[in-house]
């Protein structure tokens, strides 16, 4: 965990702004075609820092964001770890990164956590995989059976890696009651794979997940934001195209009382 600066001292919160985005490494794509027309764009830095600082003007309303292929340090970045620029940029006095898949200096993938609260544990878990290169943030606030567990994580596009992948994660909520898995989980709701993650946890599909890719014309479901029982995942919402070929996806995170977790102010 890194700290940019010492926060003020800042109430209990029972409630939190959640965002998850799949940055892409702060490139954009409007179209399927893009992918083969500006394949170039995908390993040199071209507009990825002003694209990064339009995501950061929208941040700073939010309480913790996980991010998800944020480079850290590579020639498609510029050689900058995007996850500390957003968080210096967004005015987070926390971040973390998890490096998941170095490809020579050409990428350099990660797991991002940027947070307003003060996390008491962070762990770095490698995810199952016949190619590795995928894993999880695994991230704790408060203490005991009084603290929130936060996972965030990147999945395979195979279902069978997918399955495999939400089992060990499975394992990894075990025992906490309070828990957030966040993040591109590459599979919709209704997935055999998450249908089996739902019934070993105490984790809640949500009635309505927001399509969140592509982003020119969202059809599928597959950035989610998922709370255990004991949490309330309330305006499910994506919000518009700023960088990648997801969408944003935002969420306010009600808490049991319970938990009274030090942060920032509650919202209104």
């Amino acid at each position: 965990m890194t700290q940019n600066s010492a926060p003020s001292a800042n109430p209990a919160t029972t409630h939190l702004r959640v965002l998850s985005c799949n940055i892409l490494a702060g490139g954009s794509v409007k179209r399927y075609r893009e992918y083969v027309t500006h394949s170039w764009k995908h390993v040199l830095p071209t507009g990825k820092r002003a694209n990064l600082d339009g995501l950061a003007e929208i941040l700073p309303e939010f309480d913790l964001v996980a991010l998800q292929e944020a480079d850290f340090g590579s020639l498609r970045s510029g050689f900058l770890n995007q996850t500390q620029y957003l968080a210096e940029n967004a005015g987070f006095p926390y971040w973390s990164h998890q490096p998941n898949r170095k490809v020579a200096k050409v990428a350099a993938s990660s797991n991002g956590l940027l947070s307003k609260l003060k996390p008491s544990e962070i762990l770095d878990y490698p995810l199952p995989g016949r190619i590795r290169g995928r894993g999880v943030l695994w991230v704790r606030y408060g203490s005991g059976e009084q603290s929130l567990v936060v996972l965030i994580a990147h999945l395979s596009l195979g279902p069978q890696a997918r399955a495999h992948q939400l089992g060990y994660i499975t394992e990894l909520l075990e025992g906490h009651a309070n828990a957030l898995l966040i993040g591109d989980l590459n599979t919709p709701i209704e997935s055999p794979e998450l249908r089996t993650l739902f019934k070993r946890t105490s984790l809640v599909p949500p009635s309505r997940p927001p399509a969140t890719f592509p982003s020119w014309a969202p059809n599928r479901a597959i950035d989610h934001i998922l709370g255990s029982s004991t949490i309330e995942v309330d305006e499910l919402r994506t919000l518009p195209h700023l960088v990648s070929d997801h969408l944003p996806i935002a969420a306010t995170v009600r808490l049991p009382e319970r938990l009274q977790l030090v942060g920032p102010a509650q919202a209104s």
